[in-house]
């Protein structure tokens, strides 16, 4: 069950995606005076070293952030995203640290907004409690020890009633893609003027594929707007490889993952739709690499 380590993938084009996505969604949400609560259902340490042993075991921040930093010329969210996470290398020259979203929100934050962090793995917990223990944020955050997808429920609505849900489990077992969409469901209920955002991998899964169509139902019912973005960097079939005179089945890693937002901003569209070209060819990484926007 707690096999899944997010430090192994910090920074790679799915944390490009999303991260880009939850700083818009956050940059938005806070030009109300109003508090703003964010629910992290599923938060991980919180902040990565990439020159670490976990991130260098994969590797794959070479194929995601580090492909933007230093770019130029970028559309206008992907020029805060950069900002954001230079913001914790500012002592550095070099990129090193990565951070995820619970660190991301935090930044984002004004001192009347506050932030629920979910997290069950029991080294990622201890880690996330430890690095948010530095920020000295007081009764701000609240580090949870507890079922992402069950806990955020009491939370829902919040006493200002403005929230942002950020789900983003591993997906590791297949259960999880209806639990994603039971905790929406039952929310929208609770909170229907909640803004949702729930991170999914596109890889040759029924599930994976289903869920955003769900989602769409879902919002559909509620009379909400919705968003899809997906982001695919390369093709997703298990190709061949030789390897010491022996044909070895390689799988790609993941090859593309999708942001569905329901009740977005009424500017996130257009934001995206200058964005999403420039990951492609970007982070792009074979004739397959493509974006879509429902």
């Amino acid at each position: 069950m707690f096999s899944y380590r997010h430090a192994f993938h910090a920074g790679n084009h799915a944390d490009v995606l999303k991260h880009t996505v939850l700083i818009a969604l956050l940059k938005h949400l806070t030009l109300k005076e109003a508090p703003l609560t964010v629910i992290d259902t599923h938060a991980g340490a919180g902040l990565y070293r990439l020159d670490g042993d976990f991130a260098q075991t994969s590797a794959e921040a070479a194929d995601g952030i580090f492909k933007l930093w230093g770019k130029n010329e970028l559309a206008s969210v992907l020029k805060d995203y950069l900002e954001v996470v230079q913001s914790f290398n500012a002592q550095s020259k070099a990129l090193k640290v990565y951070p995820g979203s619970p660190f991301i929100t935090q930044h984002l934050l004004r001192e009347q907004d506050k932030l629920k962090l979910f997290e069950l793995h029991p080294s990622d917990i201890k880690a996330l409690s430890g690095n948010v223990e530095q920020l000295r944020a007081g009764r701000q955050i609240a580090v949870i020890r507890e079922d992402g997808f069950e806990g955020p429920r009491k939370f829902v609505p919040p006493p200002a009633r403005r929230a942002l849900l950020l789900c983003d489990p591993s997906y590791e077992i297949k259960s999880d893609y209806a639990k994603v969409q039971t905790l929406i469901a039952e929310s929208l209920k609770r909170f229907a003027t909640g803004t949702y955002a729930v991170w999914y991998p596109l890889i040759p899964r029924p599930e994976a594929h289903d869920l955003p169509k769900r989602l769409k139902t879902l919002a559909m019912r509620a009379g909400k707007p919705c968003l899809n973005l997906a982001l695919t960097v390369k093709n997703s079939k298990i190709i061949s490889a030789v390897q010491s005179g022996a044909d070895v089945a390689k799988r790609p890693g993941l090859p593309a993952s999708g942001m569905f937002i329901i009740n977005p901003p009424h500017t996130l569209k257009a934001s995206m739709l200058e964005a999403l070209p420039q990951m492609v060819d970007i982070l792009g990484q074979d004739k397959h690499a493509a974006f879509a926007v429902d």
